[in-house]
């Protein structure tokens, strides 16, 4: 699996939980199980959702589901 894959999966993963459609950013570090802490790991690469929230933009929200904010993240990110 790849690095953009497996962190794509963790996203998702750690957002299963979460309500849909995340309406502001606020929501999106809600819906992670330990807020903007939470980590994504692959290989020597960590990723917090602090720091992929980063890479969200107010005209990201609402997002529909928990796909498309990984979708955005990992595009953002360039992850390979």
């Amino acid at each position: 699996m790849s690095v953009r894959d497996e962190i794509h999966s963790q996203i998702v993963g750690g957002l299963v939980n979460g309500t849909s459609p995340i309406n502001i950013p606020e929501e999106l570090f809600g819906s992670f199980p330990y807020g903007a802490t939470n980590t994504c790991r692959s290989g020597d690469l960590i990723v917090s959702a602090g720091d992929a929230g980063k890479l969200q933009k107010a005209s990201d929200f609402p997002s529909k589901n928990a796909k498309q904010v990984a979708d955005v993240i990992v595009e953002r990110a360039g992850l390979q």
